[in-house]
């Protein structure tokens, strides 16, 4: 398929550090693919669409929210029997080199800066995924300030991503699928049995995919889904900690100790002691 390359100068203007469209795709595979000299992100948000990026096809569900570099090379194609439709948000090289050269440390080597051959990809689910829909409507209608760009990518980068899901080359649909599940406490209540239920494949199998694909096991995997639940509640709620580990489908508290251990370093009560500290009215 032949190749070409847009330019951030037929989008925006001088004074402009930023473009953002919404589009619904065709079930049909553009006449050629595309590089760039900016980035884009860009984030299912109905349907399903086919992505051909660097010589590879991928299927992104809804939630599926891509980081793409300027000399990836890739076009879409709508799939699935729900229309297709798409964020898209393209910014200046400019702005990436900024953002890298400031918070380096944390993201470097990640999102735009991935050095692999494919770029990061993550799925989105629940309350992240609507908090990523309606941040990037407002970018809509929002001033293409400098200032909005950098605050809108930093917003993605440090909190909607925090408790998302990489997508690691070739996942296959139905372990995507089972992952996005597992992200809620109807199917992570359940442990691995409720994720094995949500992948719709034998118990081994799973267990042999889950591992080669996302290096760990179905329980691991749904044990730090469990974790990041917890978390949430310590640092936003009074609920007791035995209250929390049973609504994360965990009756043995000391099991649940040492799951949250292992993850975060600290026990729940210092977790929350450290989470909740008042600046304004300390005790």
């Amino acid at each position: 398929m032949p190749t070409r390359t847009f330019k951030i100068e037929s989008y925006i203007g001088a004074q402009d550090a930023f473009h953002f469209a919404r589009k619904s795709l065709e079930r049909r595979w553009p006449a050629f693919l595309h590089d760039h000299n900016y980035y884009e992100m860009v984030l299912v948000e109905q349907g399903s669409t086919l992505h051909r990026i660097n010589d590879r096809v991928e299927t992104l569900p809804r939630g599926s929210l891509v980081f793409i570099r300027p000399g990836d090379t890739h076009g879409f194609q709508a799939t699935g029997d729900v229309d297709c439709r798409i964020i898209n948000v393209m910014f200046r090289c400019e702005t990436a080199d900024h953002l890298v050269s400031r918070y380096g440390d944390e993201l470097g080597r990640r999102f735009f800066w991935a050095e692999g051959a494919q770029p990061d990809t993550f799925l989105l689910s629940g309350p992240r995924l609507e908090r990523a829909i309606n941040s990037s409507a407002e970018m809509q209608t929002a001033r293409r300030s400098l200032a909005r760009i950098e605050q809108f990518l930093l917003y993605f980068m440090t909190r909607v991503i925090d408790y998302s899901i990489l997508l690691p080359e070739g996942t296959p649909r139905w372990l995507v699928s089972a992952c996005q599940a597992a992200r809620t406490p109807e199917v992570f209540r359940k442990g691995s049995a409720g994720f094995v239920e949500a992948a719709g494949r034998g118990h081994e199998h799973v267990c042999r995919m889950t591992r080669k694909h996302l290096g760990m096991s179905p329980t691991a995997y749904v044990n730090r889904v469990r974790m990041e639940h917890a978390a949430m509640h310590l640092g936003s709620s009074d609920m007791a900690v035995q209250d929390i580990a049973l609504d994360c489908g965990i009756e043995n508290l000391s099991h649940f100790y040492k799951l949250f251990r292992d993850l975060y370093g600290n026990t729940p009560s210092q977790y929350r002691k450290y989470h909740r500290v008042d600046p304004v009215q300390p005790g």
